[in-house]
């Protein structure tokens, strides 16, 4: 659990992976967004893709921000050979941390030793870089969110990630389910979808569980923890 009570606004923002994911985003929208990123000193800046990788290690050049890529956005459904050289063209232009979709569909269809076959080609692929499984929970049973969160340890992945953002958000419940899930390992849970409010929601999350969330509306989440903070929901900073 998050100890809040020990963290200035400053270290609040490496809760935080700060997202731009429009497809009409130009280069100067990038390079403003790693700048923000830099800002509210966010963990990392991440794109939906490598197209942008460059740019993004240009900017971040210097800082301990993250480099961010998606692989396999948003639907998951490439195969597994698409996904494992996504990943090594992303680390090879400079990402230093992977979002990879999971094939939800081959959930569904309980095909779990192709998903963990191709689990362990991606960790593989993406080398000592970190590495992160969404797994879509709102498309899932409790069930399937518990064999994707097996199967995301087994393969020696480090975060289970509940969404790409792109449908509907997690629930505190399966927040609080993926963490059971996975105590005892060492995987831990970020949070995608955060919906409007989002400043409440996300604290919500986190005090769920979550270690880490990634969001267009890092900014917003960040500058309302006074506003959480006055409320109550998360302690005062005590130093």
């Amino acid at each position: 659990m998050i100890d809040f009570s020990k963290m200035t606004k400053r270290d609040v923002g490496k809760l935080f992976d700060f997202s731009v994911l429009p497809k009409d985003s130009t280069e100067k929208q990038i390079r403003e967004g790693c700048r923000t990123a830099i800002k509210y000193n966010c963990k990392a800046f991440c794109f939906s893709s490598s197209e942008w990788t460059p740019v993004v290690a240009e900017e971040l050049k210097g800082t301990d921000l993250m480099v961010g890529a998606g692989i396999g956005f948003p639907f998951g459904q490439q195969s597994s050979a698409v996904k494992a050289f996504e990943a090594e063209e992303a680390v090879r232009l400079g990402a230093t941390v992977l979002d990879n979709v999971m094939n939800v569909g081959d959930m569904k269809d309980k095909k779990f030793d192709k998903i963990l076959k191709e689990f362990k080609e991606y960790k593989k692929a993406a080398g000592p870089v970190m590495t992160k499984m969404i797994i879509e929970t709102c498309m899932l049973t409790r069930d399937e969110i518990a064999t994707a969160c097996k199967l995301i340890a087994e393969a020696g992945i480090d975060w289970a990630k509940t969404s790409t953002g792109q449908y509907a958000g997690p629930s505190i419940s399966d927040v609080m389910f993926m963490v059971d899930v996975l105590k005892g390992t060492s995987v831990k849970v970020k949070v995608a979808g955060v919906k409007a409010p989002r400043a409440q929601n996300a604290y919500a999350f986190f005090l769920a569980g979550a270690e880490l969330i990634g969001t267009q509306g890092a900014v917003e989440i960040i500058e309302g923890l006074d506003d959480v903070r006055k409320i109550g929901m998360i302690p005062q900073y005590k130093g």
